[in-house]
């Protein structure tokens, strides 16, 4: 792509709408940026070289006008002499000349306006340029403030989060507190049997019961008759 081609495309380029399209839009400006910048160095360049040119030509132009002043010059001189031959041939060459001269005139009209056209191409390119660089500043602003907006919000959600938590703790402690204070007022108390210990120990009286008759028929056998006629 040309110079002027892709300068033309960034002047008329509209950049919301190409923001809008562009998945990261802050990239997307960057490039335009960089490809402005690009485009005017290289605008400038070629701006450089027609200042370059017009002023060779200018150079050339005065040259050859002096050229026609001189063969002029030379004609009334031949004139003067005589030589009627001779200024013919200085009014041909003066002649010649001229038309040269115009030659180089449009030449320099062309060049004129070719440095008019890149005058007001580099004017819009310049402005499209800030306009560029205002909304990369004001992209940059936002990212930014919502940058900031949510890790303010992640704080305050974190905040609440651990407030949260020690709120459950402190419950959890309350309840350590009063299940210490019941534990507390059973200190130093014989604990009650439940229902199953209550019924093992029957079940244990019940066995030595049974072996305390089966000890006692066992010495009622074995008693002497005479310590009980003693009695």
């Amino acid at each position: 792509m040309g110079i002027f081609s892709r300068m033309a495309d960034i002047i008329n380029s509209n950049l919301n709408a190409m923001l809008d399209k562009a998945e990261d839009p802050r990239k997307m400006i960057r490039l335009i940026i960089q490809e402005m910048e690009e485009t005017l160095v290289e605008v400038r360049s070629s701006s450089a070289r027609v200042i370059a040119d017009r002023k060779t030509v200018q150079r050339r132009l005065d040259r050859v006008r002096s050229e026609v002043d001189e063969w002029e010059s030379k004609a009334r001189l031949a004139i003067s002499k005589g030589r009627e031959d001779l200024a013919r041939a200085a009014l041909a060459e003066k002649q010649a000349m001229s038309e040269e001269c115009v030659a180089i005139e449009e030449e320099l009209i062309a060049l004129d306006e070719q440095m008019e056209h890149l005058n007001d191409e580099v004017a819009q390119l310049q402005q499209k340029l800030n306009d560029a660089r205002a909304k990369e500043k004001a992209l940059l602003l936002r990212n930014k403030t919502v940058s900031d907006r949510m890790r303010v919000k992640r704080q305050v959600q974190r905040e609440a989060l651990d407030e949260a938590f020690n709120r459950f703790e402190h419950f959890e402690r309350r309840m350590d507190q009063l299940e210490g204070q019941v534990e507390a007022m059973d200190l130093g108390r014989e604990p009650k049997p439940d229902l199953a210990t209550e019924i093992d120990s029957l079940h244990q009286d019940e066995k030595v019961n049974e072996e305390l008759e089966r000890i006692k028929a066992e010495m009622s056998a074995t008693k002497p008759e005479g310590n009980g006629q003693q009695q």
